[in-house]
């Protein structure tokens, strides 16, 4: 049986297998890793099988995953070539590198894009796909199906991806959390108080927009009450340029995934 093979063991491989086994899936799972230890962890954790080398990984393959960091894509793709395989359905992880680089490197491959969240490791993730024009409509289904798995799946042209992976990372969570709770501390909370409040702050009112079916534009209307504490905070927020910090954030997330894609 033909398994789906994992080329990189890190983190989002970790969450990917996590969570597939999390949602009930069984299907065959193969990681190979030039570093066993995070092998023999995925094995323990997910019940992954180990390739003992890439030729064997990509030799087991229906659907081959390239899950290593953007600058090791080239020199891997290399790899798999000299590996003399057959043609394959090929998904590549890799942030800000273009389908054009895949297909450069092996042409043989119907490639597809994915960028999902680390979030996939309890099922509750994102993730966009973009596929490459030889990709059959069963192809289109086995990804979709793959990454539904682990959460929701969204399809988007590849000319967005860029902008889509510096907008959806879970980061941004972590980051506005831990930049509200160092507030609150500095006004005169405890740490954990002040983590927890803030903690409540992002997850409930974000939980609560997704579930109420409440516009937010209506949720922001109803929190700006004249002469209110929330009132008083957003526009003070905006006056120093809150908007501005978050669009060039982005900015410079979809820049170096463009410097990504010229390595």
């Amino acid at each position: 049986m033909k398994a789906t093979v994992f080329l990189g063991g890190g983190r989002i491989t970790s969450a990917l297998a996590a969570g597939l086994r999390l949602a009930g899936d069984r299907r065959r799972i193969v990681v190979y890793d030039r570093n066993p230890e995070k092998t023999r962890q995925l094995r323990r954790k997910a019940g992954v099988e180990i390739a003992r080398d890439i030729k064997s990984a990509v030799a087991s393959a229906g659907m081959l995953i390239v899950a290593v960091r953007p600058r090791s894509v080239a020199e891997l793709l290399d790899q798999v070539a000299g590996c003399k395989a057959s043609s394959l359905l090929g998904v590549s992880l890799a942030a800000g590198v273009p389908l054009a680089n895949l297909r450069a490197g092996l042409p043989k491959v119907r490639w597809v894009r994915a960028m999902p969240s680390p979030v996939c490791r309890v099922a509750r993730g994102l993730t966009a796909l973009c596929f490459d024009r030889g990709a059959t409509k069963m192809e289109h289904a086995l990804v979709r199906d793959l990454f539904r798995h682990v959460g929701q799946v969204v399809e988007i042209s590849e000319k967005q991806f860029d902008a889509f992976t510096a907008t959806f990372s879970s980061s941004h969570g972590y980051h506005a959390l831990a930049s509200l709770a160092e507030a609150a501390h500095q006004a005169g909370l405890d740490r954990r108080t002040a983590l927890t409040a803030a903690a409540h702050a992002l997850a409930d009112g974000i939980g609560y927009w997704r579930e109420s079916g409440v516009s937010l534009d209506e949720l922001l209307h109803e929190a700006a009450t004249p002469g209110g504490t929330a009132a008083a905070t957003m526009a003070a927020m905006n006056r120093a340029g809150y908007a501005r910090v978050i669009a060039k954030g982005l900015a410079a997330g979809i820049g170096q995934a463009r410097r990504n894609a010229r390595k």
